[in-house]
């Protein structure tokens, strides 16, 4: 009997061995990578959570295209902006379909809403009302500049009160960054005390640090085994739920304010669907606006906030630089006049300080991830329909072969001979071409 069982652990050992190697032989035209184990596949070397670190040096030993195994789904990761550009502008069609967490999934009832994870018609509808309402509302004092210059004032008299005296400034910016999205969203703002405020930031800083988390990537890989089981998951799911129901209390109370003409998004939205009413093609609902208020929030509030607080570190860090901009601002509009968004023509310097606080301490390690329509061909290796594809944004924003010093805080990437400002391609903080964060008229204005 006993040599019965272990001829059946043999074979059991064997069979489990040859469909690794089959597996792994299915595998050989992906773009190379870490070890794949059975069931976890690489995530093994994650360790504690998603670093910066970690993506130095696979792109280090594979290249910059490399795979990356999630259990059974490959994670196909561009690095340096060439790579990058290859991708995701040179064949933007072939990359179009955005996935959705498996968290985002269990969470949720409706799926593919809002702006961040939707493809198709909705996306296009969305992201185009977006991107007009946002310009309609930056139209103009009293609109996303109003509401901008009042938080800043909010900002630099809570600042002023401190009377030199040490403090922590993530509060205080947090709370004036809030209160512009929410001017954005629902025309309101919070006293920095308010608990609504206050539960929310914790909700929404839990999010954020949760999706870098190892919790996380194990709930990507093996859902069916975490949907059993305690951890961070759970609460993740619990917060989830209740940012959609808040946002959706805030849409229900615009139901019964009458105003002469739209304020924010979710007046500008209601006007939208009454025009869409009988339209079978029209995408523009509750549910959808719903998620696109928690979109707002999660694309603008963390990355805005942490930009302010590296620009108050790095100014401080580089007295020169402070020094220089400061002398910029005066010699063009004195002490008095407020600068408004349309005036960074006139500050080049203060134009540069900027976009290199956003290149060099980028908030986003990756942009947000794509899938593939149809089999792809990339640098010689073939990624099949449905693989996930995600740009190391870090990359991008550090490529030696792009930038002069990256490593260095150097507001003089950004500017010519002349001391004239000038774009770059490779500037690509929020992500790259249409799938950007739809963010970055918020961040930059505010920054």
């Amino acid at each position: 009997m006993g040599e019965f069982w272990e001829i059946l652990m043999t074979l059991l050992v064997c069979l489990i061995f040859l469909h690794y190697v089959k597996q792994l032989w299915s595998r050989r035209n992906y773009p190379p990578g870490p070890l794949q184990l059975p069931i976890i596949g690489g995530i093994w070397l994650i360790g504690a959570g998603v670093s910066h670190d970690i993506f130095i040096k696979l792109a280090k030993r594979y290249g910059n295209i490399y795979t990356v195994w999630l259990g059974q789904k490959p994670i196909v990761v561009l690095s340096g902006y060439q790579a990058v550009k290859e991708a995701m502008i040179d064949r933007k069609d072939d990359f179009t379909d955005r996935p959705v967490a498996a968290v985002i999934k269990t969470a949720l009832e409706n799926l593919g809403l809002g702006i961040i994870f939707s493809s198709g018609d909705v996306w296009k509808q969305h992201r185009q009302f977006a991107l007009v309402t946002l310009r309609k509302m930056g139209m103009g004092r009293q609109h996303l500049e109003i509401l901008v210059e009042a938080e800043a004032g909010y900002l630099v008299e809570y600042f002023a009160s401190t009377k030199g005296q040490p403090f922590e400034p993530f509060l205080p910016i947090t709370n004036a960054v809030s209160n512009v999205i929410n001017g954005i969203a629902f025309g309101s703002r919070y006293s920095i005390d308010d608990e609504v405020f206050q539960q929310r930031l914790e909700n929404i800083d839990f999010i954020t640090k949760y999706g870098t988390s190892i919790t996380a990537i194990f709930y990507e890989t093996l859902p069916w085994l975490m949907n059993y089981l305690p951890g961070r998951h759970q609460k993740a799911f619990d917060i989830i739920r209740k940012e959609l129901s808040f946002a959706m209390g805030e849409i229900e109370k615009h139901k019964d304010e009458q105003k002469s003409e739209p304020q924010d998004i979710v007046d500008y939205y209601q006007l939208q669907m009454e025009k869409s009413k009988g339209n079978p093609s029209s995408t523009y609902n509750k549910n959808n606006l719903a998620h696109c208020i928690i979109d707002l929030f999660a694309a603008g509030l963390e990355t805005t906030a942490t930009s302010l607080q590296w620009a108050l570190l790095l100014l401080v860090a580089y007295p020169d630089v402070q020094d220089k901009v400061y002398k910029e601002i005066e010699d063009v509009f004195g002490s008095s006049q407020t600068i408004r968004y349309q005036d960074q023509k006139k500050l080049p310097y203060t134009n540069a300080v900027i976009h290199e606080i956003l290149r060099a301490q980028y908030v986003f390690l990756f942009g947000l991830p794509r899938e593939c329509v149809k089999d792809v061909k990339i640098r010689g290796y073939l990624i099949p329909k449905g693989t996930f594809i995600i740009p190391d944004l870090r990359s991008v924003l550090l490529d030696s072969e792009r930038w002069e010093t990256p490593e260095q805080f150097n507001p003089h990437h950004f500017l010519d001979k002349e001391g004239r400002f000038r774009n770059r391609e490779e500037f690509l903080p929020f992500g790259i071409g249409k799938y950007r964060i739809a963010v970055i008229p918020i961040d930059v204005s505010f920054v």
